[in-house]
């Protein structure tokens, strides 16, 4: 085989919003969650990471990552968590058959993009790290399945291990101190429930102020709302959402949402220096929620907020217009509307009005109408071509 020979694996991979948070770590090293979390994998074809995987005998090394055609450091201790475990495994499959190509010691070429802001509370590290495991596993040709990878990108990044399985997925916190028992689990397939809906609000497409990592950190250490939240609190809501999520109940779902991402942000507030993740327009955004409910006499939709500013807005299908109308009669000069699925909504008159709106109008710089989704999919669309250069 021509010394030459560029090998090449690409793959989408999926945002996953939880609506029950993960914060605070039990194990720094391993990536290890002092509680379970929930959530829901949302449509690759509205919010995705697409990486292409590339080694070749011809590169040389260390291994490179160009994200939206950024170099970006591999250095650290979480990416090299993750490449040295994956190479362990393609070296395992090379011993017991001599006749494959030796991959495992290849320098490593990927390439990333994505169709989303990074780093500003979409849950960009989670679908990158996902693409970054599932496209090197794919160019390894490796057997193990997508829970057992998830104990690779937990490695990476803890939210990652929820975006390789598709729909309602829960990650463990585990109790092991190895951390094997700490990945991510399948509560229902997409197909369980595929009339979920989400309309994000982007409040803001900057660089979060305090990282989710350092600042769950400084939680633990200084929140005394903090061990409730993780013995008491979670372990409750998990219970109740994963009932609610198999009876297919919209209204424990939302209020079990909403109350969770509650409590994770008053747990942010708790913090010593307190940490802020809302602003104002987020708080426009739960008001824009409660007023869609008390108008439909009923809860139709559910807020919940990552560490960031941006409102994710849970609806059925079948409540499009009643919730994403009313956002859309404030927010239709906004982007993201033109497509498919943005002309579809009706406006809805008389909802959201006065300081609310107005604050949204001002606030919100993009929405983005997406679905629950599929896990990881390979693809054929390369970002390096066929002689190891990049093409996108």
């Amino acid at each position: 085989m021509s010394e030459k020979n560029v090998y090449r694996a690409s793959t989408t991979a999926p945002v996953n919003i939880a609506v029950i948070k993960y914060w605070g770590k039990r194990d720094a090293r391993l990536n290890l969650p002092t509680n379970s979390s929930l959530s829901v994998t949302l449509s690759q074809s509205d919010l995705r990471t697409h990486t292409t995987a590339s080694c070749s005998p011809s590169y040389s090394p260390p291994d490179t990552l160009l994200l939206n055609a950024q170099p970006q450091p591999l250095s650290d201790a979480r990416s090299q968590a993750c490449l040295t475990s994956l190479r362990a495994l393609r070296s395992e499959l090379e011993s017991s058959n001599t006749s494959l190509p030796p991959l495992s010691t290849y320098p490593l070429r990927l390439s990333s993009i994505n169709n989303f802001p990074t780093a500003a509370g979409l849950a960009s590290s989670a679908a990158g790290f996902a693409a970054l495991v599932r496209s090197i596993a794919d160019l390894y040709q490796l057997p193990q399945s997508p829970t057992e990878l998830s104990l690779i990108a937990r490695q990476g990044s803890g939210s990652a291990c929820r975006s390789l399985l598709g729909g309602y997925v829960a990650w463990d916190h585990g109790a092991l101190p190895d951390g094997t028992d700490s990945k991510a689990r399948l509560v229902a397939p997409r197909s369980h429930w595929p009339e979920m809906r989400a309309l994000i609000l982007v409040a803001s497409a900057e660089k979060k102020g305090v990282s989710s990592t350092a600042g769950m950190q400084t939680t633990v250490k200084t929140s005394a709302m903090f061990q409730t939240r993780a013995t008491q609190v979670v372990p409750q809501a998990m219970r109740e959402m994963e009932t609610a999520i198999a009876a297919k109940d919209f209204l424990v779902f939302a209020k079990v949402t909403m109350r969770e991402s509650n409590s994770f942000h008053a747990t942010c507030l708790d913090t010593d220096p307190p940490i802020f993740y809302l602003n104002d327009v987020s708080r426009a955004a739960i008001k824009g929620v409660e007023a869609v409910n008390e108008k439909a006499g009923r809860v139709v939709a559910a807020y919940t907020f990552d560490a960031g500013p941006n409102c994710v807005v849970y609806y059925l299908e079948e409540e499009r217009d009643v919730v994403a109308g009313a956002f859309k009669t404030v927010l239709g000069h906004t982007e993201g509307w033109a497509g498919e699925q943005g002309k579809a909504v009706k406006e809805v008159e008389g909802v959201l009005e006065g300081r609310v709106a107005e604050t949204l109008k001002d606030g919100v710089s993009r929405v983005i109408l997406t679905s629950v989704g599929e896990g990881p999919i390979s693809v054929e669309d390369h970002l390096i071509d066929a002689k190891g250069e990049v093409v996108a």
